[in-house]
């Protein structure tokens, strides 16, 4: 379990998140949705430890994070996974490399045997000598997937990963995603501002307006609320 306990976090003097408060279960798909500029980058940033709270405390699992703005545990020893929007992939790594980065920078003994299996769950083994230039769209997906998973998070950030996929790949790699919880073990935290993503996805969702939370609830509950601002945000 995750908790995010009276959250305050600024930009300069832009306040994002005020006295904000959130619960994430273990083994679940938790979507955060919302309009651009609403906080849900940052609450995965908070979680990962690349950004401090100003006030509140973070706990997983009944271990503190961060409390009294500062990081008490650094994001290398969290053990999540963040798979950024831009996905961030190496551009002169092959595939094989990418997925291997991690591994060995961790000097993990079995690095090759992970790769290779990795690749085979997501049937990109022949995509290894690939770099990322000769990729579509879906396959750089399942690449930055991978090369988070092999790691062997308990957590998965994934903030708008799909965002430039046309409809199909979204449809096929939302799929992939759905599966990996039980695939792999892991808690998946999603960040999107589309809806349609979410209701594919969630298990919980949280809706943000303004840096607060505006619902929360499973699928059915979030499209049956009678919330303004939600019904107006679900036209869309």
């Amino acid at each position: 379990m995750i908790e995010l306990k009276n959250i305050y976090f600024s930009y300069d003097t832009n306040t994002v998140l005020e006295d904000f408060s959130l619960t994430i279960n273990n083994r679940e798909i938790t979507c955060i949705l919302g309009n651009s500029g609403c906080g849900k980058t940052t609450i995965l940033r908070l979680i990962a430890g690349l950004e401090t709270p100003e006030k509140g405390d973070i706990i997983k699992n009944g271990i503190l994070l961060s409390a009294n703005s500062r990081n008490i545990v650094p994001p290398d020893k969290r053990n999540t996974g963040f798979i950024f929007q831009d996905l961030a992939l190496w551009p002169h790594f092959t595939v094989y490399k990418n997925i291997e980065f991690g591994l060995k920078e961790n000097k993990v003994t079995n690095a090759q045997e992970k790769v290779m299996n990795i690749m085979e769950h997501f049937g990109i083994k022949n995509l290894a000598k690939k770099y990322p230039h000769q990729l579509s769209g879906g396959q750089k997906q399942l690449v930055a997937i991978s090369r988070s998973l092999v790691l062997e998070p308990d957590i998965l950030l994934m903030d708008e990963p799909l965002s430039n996929l046309d409809i199909h790949l979204k449809r096929k790699i939302l799929e992939h995603i759905k599966a990996l919880k039980d695939s792999f073990n892991v808690t998946i935290v999603y960040v999107t501002h589309d809806h349609r993503e979410a209701f594919s996805l969630a298990d919980k969702i949280i809706v943000l307006n303004n840096g607060k939370t505006e619902a929360v609830g499973s699928v059915d509950e979030i499209k049956k609320s009678e919330n303004n601002f939600l019904k107006s945000f679900l036209e869309y």
